[in-house]
């Protein structure tokens, strides 16, 4: 989908995630507010009742413009539309775990993701899901950046957490802590770094990134006497990715490098394993966190929390890192039709300069 900078509204398709959690909690109060609907135009994929289900338990919003529809195709501007993907006679059990709520957030998935294809909508914003509650019910994928991943058939991509105070990736994800060690390689860092510099560039319009890499081990292995994997594969992934023309540094014991605010000084961090990287990130960006997918084609982002069963139907979420990920993901889409243009432009300089003189156009005839 193509659109006109300046004039058409980015549309932004937003799944329900688990509708027993607090998705969609957090998802109406971010979009509660109806001056937000100047800046795009929102598609829920999920069900009409479980939306005014929930708007019911937050006594300050009285009314919202919805729009129920059969696609996205038939998203109106300045409505909050709906696509009711899942069946008529859905209800919600807020705070419990169901094999209905799972299917639903896969139902929600699926079809947000089949209609971004298409190009119905611009950018996803994934609501929370219950991992471990859709594979029981038959979904083949750890979570949505695996599913996502396979459906746009990308190589690598890299969770990547992003905040105004920080922007940290990860080398290797929801794996137990015992496997990280075996899992971490020089070529999986060296992917992860280009396509940190990559999204750096395109998604966040820096233009010359600089990334700091963490240690596995405490201290960066002591020399060898707390672990080898430092100089036996970050070391030489750094040193690879400085040829490539990343500026890539480290690495890093993490706990100074937090303690002593040493990310202040990078565009990016990237950590070794999921909890290295999230608890400092949720430490110092719970509220405002964003987890968007670095690599994919498109552009995904979600909020940085999980279902949060216990809060669910109680009106006690908060909904700024949901608006986060919603600006986060309009954002990006413009950075990259930005970067995309720029591009094009030096592309045709380039095909300028090189064409032979008496190709190129001369200088307009004055009578």
């Amino acid at each position: 989908m193509q659109k006109d900078m300046q004039n058409d509204k980015i549309v932004v398709g937003i799944t329900q995630g688990d509708s027993n959690g607090i998705g969609y909690e957090v998802i109406i109060k971010a979009l509660s507010d109806p001056r937000i609907l100047d800046q795009f135009t929102p598609v829920v994929y999920g069900s009409s009742k479980l939306f005014s289900f929930y708007r019911k338990t937050i006594p300050e919003i009285e009314q919202m413009d919805t729009y129920a529809v059969n696609s996205a195709a038939e998203a109106r501007d300045r409505r909050i539309n709906i696509v009711n993907c899942l069946p008529e006679n859905s209800f919600a059990e807020p705070g419990q775990a169901t094999a209905e709520s799972a299917r639903g957030a896969m139902a929600s998935l699926e079809r947000a993701v089949a209609e971004l294809k298409e190009g119905l909508i611009d950018v996803l914003v994934t609501g929370p899901i219950n991992k471990k509650a859709m594979v029981n019910e038959g979904f083949g994928f750890p979570g949505h950046t695996e599913y996502i991943q396979d459906a746009f058939g990308a190589r690598d991509v890299a969770m990547f957490m992003v905040s105004h105070r920080l922007k940290l990736a990860v080398v290797t994800g929801h794996i137990p802590l015992k496997d990280v060690s075996s899992q971490i390689s020089e070529e999986k860092i060296l992917s992860k770094l280009r396509l940190i510099h990559a999204s750096l560039r395109q998604d966040f319009m820096v233009d010359r990134p600089m990334i700091a890499v963490l240690s596995l081990n405490p201290h960066s292995g002591d020399g060898g006497l707390l672990g080898t994997e430092e100089q036996d594969i970050i070391i030489p992934a750094i040193r690879k990715a400085e040829e490539e023309g990343i500026l890539a540094y480290g690495p890093f014991s993490p706990d100074g490098y937090f303690g002593l605010g040493h990310y202040e000084k990078f565009d990016a961090t990237l950590a070794m394993y999921h909890d290295q990287g999230l608890a400092p990130f949720k430490a110092l960006s719970f509220e405002d966190g964003v987890n968007f997918t670095a690599g994919l084609p498109i552009v995904r982002t979600s909020p940085d929390h999980g279902t949060a069963y216990e809060m669910a139907g109680h009106d006690e979420a908060d909904p700024l890192s949901m608006r986060a990920a919603i600006f986060t993901a309009v954002d990006i889409w413009r950075n990259r039709q930005a970067w995309k243009e720029l591009q094009e432009g030096r592309m045709e300089k380039r095909e300028l300069a090189d064409a032979p003189r008496k190709e190129r156009p001369g200088k307009p005839q004055i009578a």
